[in-house]
C-alpha cells in the first residue's frame, strides 16, 4: 500500500514540483509535457500478465530497458527535449520504487 503510494505520487508530484520550481511562468505546460511521460508504460500491454504488483519493469519492459533509460537521460541535454526527458526520468524513478521494494 505505502509502495503504491510512493511510486504514484512520484509519477504525479514529482513533474509538478519541477514544473512549479522550474518552469514557474509556464508550469502547466512543463507539467502537461512531462506527465506525458507516462506513455511510455504503454510497453506494460506487450507484458503477459498485463499488470503484475510484485513486478519490477526496470530492464523487464522494451522502453524501460537500460538503453531506453540512456536515451532519457540523453534527452535532458538539449533545451528543446528537457521537458520530455524529465518527465521520463521522473517515471523511471517512480518505478524503481516498485524495484527497491521487492
Amino acid at each position: 500500500m505505502l509502495q503504491s503510494f510512493i511510486h504514484y505520487s512520484i509519477h504525479f508530484l514529482g513533474p509538478l514540483a519541477v514544473a512549479l520550481l522550474f518552469y514557474k511562468p509556464r508550469w502547466k505546460y512543463a507539467y502537461l509535457i512531462m506527465i506525458c511521460g507516462m506513455l511510455i508504460d504503454l510497453d506494460h500491454l506487450l507484458a503477459t500478465p498485463i499488470f503484475s504488483p510484485g513486478r519490477c519493469s526496470i530492464n523487464f519492459h522494451p522502453l524501460h530497458s537500460y538503453w531506453a533509460i540512456a536515451v532519457y537521460v540523453l534527452l535532458l541535454i538539449p533545451k528543446k527535449t528537457r521537458l520530455i526527458g524529465l518527465g521520463l526520468v521522473i517515471h523511471i524513478i517512480a518505478d524503481t520504487v516498485d524495484c527497491s521494494m521487492m
